[in-house]
């Protein structure tokens, strides 16, 4: 395999997790009948621009189907996020009535709704068709696709032009990079800003979180990463936030390369050097990872096998893609974990993919009263702990595996 960016030939393997199916190929009844696809999971290291990727082997197609499971606004802290970050942008831009803010992947309207509250013209560019139809319900624009330098053109063609574009976890997602950052060169107006949120590659070394590894994540970035890529597409990075989402992530802030409106803040400089002091462009920063994912999935299976020893009975909560990735690189089956809670309707009543295990919705743990619940999306811990709080009246214990064992 080639690099994705830059062309060089991958030679070096950051973590095999052997074969899953996509992460959010959730089964019905019926599909659950039939054999699922399982594809290897394996990521690698380009020596070249240090960009970390998954090996092609599922096309974008297949994984973000019609009927994609995944709505943002089922996060309460996600939304709340999100609020705060428009609030934010509107007062640091000058945002207004006149102004055009575009987010692309804008999932169910999560964060243009608030876009929207300030009466600031806004779309959505969103290929996939259930969360699609959640923004319009908001009474959103969307264009229901993927988004690069043929729908860029077609849209600035039209007049669509941004002043402000938004990109939440959704540079990871896409097969093609550079198609996918050019698209943003050309989409903004000459002064227009362009803001991305990703989870940042050294937490992920950093705190074990492997699980964040899927089909769907195409590329795991650093910011030096990141800079490279936009510099070759078309844009500066002009700034850079630390955020705590998703167990540590960025915000980069760009404009378009030829414009230099915005100088370089130094926060650029400092994470920059942050990752330069670890080792982020050698080889060695990267090795030993394989061993530290299998320790962390090993003392999962561990507490696992002996709570079974001990009759007593554990349920997951979350039916989140990295909990797929965890539960199918341990060969977690229904007869360990007896069923994971969901707040979505939408996977309510379904099955995780590999695994099988069924997903129920929450008022089935008030009843069965398990004795153990395993939070897969662990950067959330804190959140459904609160949410789930009853469970104290029968002494239930909440765990998490990453980055280690927590048992309280």
């Amino acid at each position: 395999m080639k690099c994705r960016h830059c062309g060089t030939k991958l030679v070096h393997t950051f973590i095999d997790l052997g074969s899953s199916p996509p992460s959010n190929s959730y089964l019905t009844t019926e599909t659950l009948k039939r054999p699922e696809k399982w594809f290897p999971l394996k990521v690698l290291v380009c020596e070249a621009c240090w960009l970390v990727q998954t090996d092609d082997f599922v096309g974008a197609s297949e994984m973000f189907s019609k009927d994609y499971a995944y709505f943002s606004s089922y996060s309460t802290s996600w939304v709340q996020h999100a609020k705060k970050y428009v609030e934010s942008v509107v007062k640091k831009f000058s945002l207004d009535s006149l102004s055009n803010v575009v987010e692309i992947a804008a999932n169910d309207g999560y964060l243009l709704q608030f876009v929207q509250e300030k009466a600031i013209p806004c779309y959505g560019i969103e290929p996939t068709s259930s969360t699609a139809n959640a923004a319009r319900e908001k009474g959103i624009e969307i264009f229901e696709d993927f988004f690069g330098v043929k729908k860029a053109e077609e849209l600035s063609a039209q007049g669509k032009q941004a002043d402000l574009m938004v990109a939440n976890n959704v540079l990871a997602h896409v097969p093609d990079i550079n198609d996918f950052i050019s698209g943003f060169s050309r989409l903004l107006k000459s002064a227009g800003v362009a803001t991305f949120e990703f989870p940042h590659l050294l937490n992920l070394v950093e705190q074990k979180q492997f699980d964040t590894i899927y089909h769907e994540h195409y590329s795991y970035l650093s910011l030096r990463a990141v800079c490279t890529i936009f510099q070759s597409n078309g844009l500066n990075v002009f700034d850079v936030e630390k955020l705590p989402t998703h167990g540590g992530s960025l915000r980069v802030y760009a404009q378009r390369l030829n414009v230099n409106k915005h100088l370089t803040t130094a926060s650029v400089n400092m994470i920059l050097s942050e990752e330069e002091k670890v080792g982020i462009q050698t080889i060695n920063f990267y090795e030993n990872f394989q061993e530290k994912a299998e320790k962390v999935k090993n003392d999962l299976l561990l507490f696992l096998l002996e709570a079974k020893q001990n009759n007593k009975k554990v349920v997951a909560y979350g039916a989140a893609a990295k909990g797929n990735t965890m539960l199918n690189f341990a060969g977690v089956r229904p007869d360990l974990i007896s069923y994971v809670i969901d707040r979505n309707p939408a996977k309510q009543g379904k099955f995780m993919p590999g695994s099988r295990i069924p997903i129920v919705k929450e008022s089935i743990l008030k009843e069965d009263r398990p004795d153990y619940i395993l939070i897969l999306p662990w950067n959330l811990r804190h959140e459904i702990a609160k949410q789930l709080n009853y469970v104290n009246e029968w002494g239930g214990v909440f765990v998490s595996a990453v980055p280690e064992m927590v048992v309280q």
